[in-house]
């Protein structure tokens, strides 16, 4: 990166880091379960919610008990069932259509990162009618209070239940961005562990290894809090001490809450102190080949920490020694090295792949533009690295055949 470019983003960087104090950044208040749900309804004087969630989720019942509680308090629920994975511009429009048809005053964002990035979203296009999600992308765009807005994750991993982001994707160009405004913070999150339990073994490991990618890459980057790098530490004792037990059996509620909590610190955390080139690269390949988020961290997590190289050791030997992975005399290279091949090791007793198939290698410079121009300067990672360096992470993250 040309030295001057380089400049340019750390006083980005820095001037944000110390605006974070004055900036109104706030946690969603905790609820246990969605029997709680009437009753906040019933004091925001709200009988019509409109309820966003996927076809997977909806088929499988995980909505029925809070269909069930709504419906016994008299509040009207209309359902959108249709995001998909990486969720689109069209999924928000229909959604939208139907909360305004149906008169809703609520929104429930009820399932994995794409369901409740499709609610964020859908309040944003209600709070601001006559403009387009394009208009809105990137950082306080949006600068209008949403109806209220609760998520119910049934993933513990996204985070998106703590975050000011929605990220989405052009139904026409496949483009994928994110959007980015304190009023996209819901305003409660329910951490129910029943809407879990029928989670599979797959899915739980690599939203679970998404909640660890927030965690770390808030904890390595150059814009962290005491109370983010807390909450970071927190999120990664928990995920290796509950991931495997989770993955295990869905019926281990102590695990699944563990979880729970561990995707709520972790989005805590990259909420105010960003991500990294993990999520730059994850975003470019969902847009372009909806590879599920969740597995594309979970591939590129121990990758890109390796690329940083001596740049991220002695945040890395840091986070390591506060979990209980490596020694406070290990140098700052093995302490990194340590972590890392922790993360790999989970990595493969989950069974998740250590390559990503499916990556066209003439796609590999406009993806590594896209993930640049992402990153650069709004992450504050440990090291800096323009669309060319970028395009590395690509190759090596590419499953090649044999």
């Amino acid at each position: 990166m040309h030295p001057l470019t380089a400049i340019g983003c750390r006083l980005y960087q820095i001037l944000f880091r110390l605006a974070i104090p004055l900036l109104p950044y706030r946690k969603p208040v905790r609820l246990g379960g969605v029997e709680d749900l009437p009753e906040l309804f019933a004091n925001h004087g709200i009988t019509r919610v409109l309820l966003v969630t996927d076809g997977s989720v909806h088929r499988l019942g995980l909505t029925g008990r809070l269909e069930t509680v709504l419906a016994q308090a008299n509040i009207a629920c209309t359902i959108y069932d249709r995001t998909v994975a990486n969720p689109t511009t069209d999924n928000v429009e229909q959604a939208r259509a139907l909360y305004v048809n149906g008169q809703c005053q609520a929104i429930i964002g009820f399932g994995g990162g794409s369901s409740i990035d499709c609610a964020k979203a859908v309040g944003a296009r209600i709070a601001k009618p006559r403009q387009s999600l394009a208009k809105m992308k990137g950082i306080l765009k949006v600068h209008r209070r949403l109806p209220l807005l609760i998520a119910v994750p049934t993933t513990a991993g996204t985070g998106s239940e703590t975050t000011l982001a929605a990220v989405i994707t052009d139904s026409r160009t496949r483009h994928k961005y994110p959007i980015n405004d304190f009023s996209l913070i819901p305003r409660f999150a329910v951490l129910d562990p029943e809407v879990t339990r029928s989670l599979p073994p797959a899915l739980t490991a690599t939203t679970g290894m998404d909640a660890l990618t927030h965690a770390v890459e808030a904890y390595i980057g150059r814009s962290t809090t005491r109370e983010t790098r807390a909450d970071a530490i927190a999120a990664v004792r928990l995920i290796f001490a509950n991931l495997p037990q989770a993955c295990a059996s869905g019926d281990n509620i102590e695990a699944r809450q563990n979880m729970l909590q561990a995707a709520y610190l972790a989005g805590s955390a990259f909420t105010k102190s960003y991500v990294g080139y993990v999520h730059a690269v994850a975003h470019s390949l969902g847009g372009r080949y909806n590879i599920p988020h969740g597995l594309a961290n979970a591939v590129l997590l121990p990758i890109v920490l390796e690329d940083y190289g001596a740049s991220a050791h002695r945040k890395l030997h840091a986070l390591a020694t506060a979990v209980g992975l490596a020694e406070a005399g290990d140098t700052h290279a093995a302490g990194a090295k340590k972590f890392i091949v922790a993360v790999k090791d989970m990595q493969q007793r989950l069974g998740i792949p250590a390559k990503l198939a499916g990556i066209c290698p003439a796609d590999i410079p406009t993806l590594a533009r896209q993930a640049a121009k992402e990153a650069n300067p709004l992450y504050p990672v440990p090291k800096l690295m323009t669309a060319q360096e970028l395009e590395r992470i690509y190759r090596t993250a590419m499953e090649v055949d044999a």
